[in-house]
């Protein structure tokens, strides 16, 4: 297992410079933003695929620094009801996966995505209980007639170019939140979808990360480490359902930390263990959103704690007392 930083928290910076950041902090490894919300600060595919110089200079300057990019992350909503964003989104993830190709990657990172309730819909309708009847009409339509059409396609685009892993990160407020809406839409459209296991999201949604990636065993493509902090005033009186702004951290029912921050080291030690009994064996990827601390102290901190609680060498073949 390696460690790896979701690379554009350095978004602000050139390329060269957050890469000798990271290297100095003994993580070689990177995911590197390339569309959609991580935006493309420092890698711009539809650039790189057409200019052979820039995508030389671009591989370079990894060389340089001696890290690996393990993937590309292009998160977004391919299925939005607004034709014009869908588009835009679902532009920026083939070009993610033509560069990947290029690159030797196998990996791209995202989200499902959610579409409206109904065909004339104009924004995305996340739907989280099934009363009225309503929602459920709303999910037939969304898993039916868009979501698995569309991942169908892509996942077919994604072979045809090599890439054999596409990695959606469980998200509230897309289709795929959770284990089993991952496992539904891998059901549906192929192993090619996997999961982007990231335990900050299902911590507050009352998920016990080591459970889920027991179901997971088998599609658990890529790991985010990030932690959240519940916290247990707030939650009493309103539940973990908070559509306060992540800046009012008094007043929310829970905000992402730094990884320590939100749980400790038997939590963390628990959770990579668990990975390597179901068999991943590949990055850590840290992704900074705490907004307690800067990014520089809280990517310090993150490598800190997972160097302590990471099992780096490779599973032993043999058990010599047994």
């Amino acid at each position: 297992m390696k460690l790896s930083v979701l690379a554009n928290l350095y978004g602000s910076k050139p390329l060269d410079e957050a890469l000798k950041i990271i290297s100095s902090l003994g993580v070689h490894s990177v995911e590197i933003g390339a569309g959609g919300y991580p935006g493309k600060d420092h890698c711009n595919p539809a650039e790189l695929l057409s200019d052979e110089k820039k995508y030389d200079e671009f591989v370079a300057t990894f060389k340089k620094y001696d890290v690996e990019i393990c993937a590309l992350a292009c998160h977004g909503n391919p299925v939005h009801p607004d034709k014009a964003i869908a588009k835009s989104f679902d532009e920026d993830m083939r070009n993610a996966i033509l560069l990947a190709e290029k690159l030797g990657v196998d990996t791209i990172i995202g989200f499902s995505g959610c579409p409206g309730s109904d065909p004339y819909a104009k924004l995305p309708s996340w739907v989280t209980c099934p009363w009225p009847d309503d929602f459920l009409a709303t999910l037939e339509y969304q898993w039916n007639d868009v979501m698995i059409p569309y991942w169908k396609e892509m996942v077919e685009f994604a072979k045809s170019h090599k890439v054999t892993k596409i990695a959606l990160e469980m998200h509230p407020g897309f289709c795929v939140y959770n284990p089993e809406t991952l496992l539904k839409l891998r059901a549906a459209v192929g192993d090619v979808i996997g999961a982007n296991f990231d335990p900050s999201h299902l911590i507050w949604q009352g998920m016990n990360p080591v459970a889920a990636i027991r179901a997971l065993a088998g599609a658990i493509y890529h790991v985010h480490a990030k932690d959240t902090k519940i916290d247990d005033i707030n939650t009493a009186v309103n539940g973990v359902l908070d559509t306060k702004h992540y800046g009012d951290e008094l007043n929310r029912s829970w905000i992402f930390r730094t990884v320590g921050y939100g749980h400790g080291e038997e939590y963390w030690r628990a959770l990579v263990s668990t990975l390597r009994l179901v068999g991943y064996d590949k990055v850590l990827s840290i992704e900074h959103e705490d907004s307690l601390m800067t990014i520089d102290e809280g990517l310090k901190k993150a490598v800190d704690f997972l160097d302590k609680v990471m099992i780096k060498e490779e599973k032993p073949c043999g058990m010599r007392w047994a």
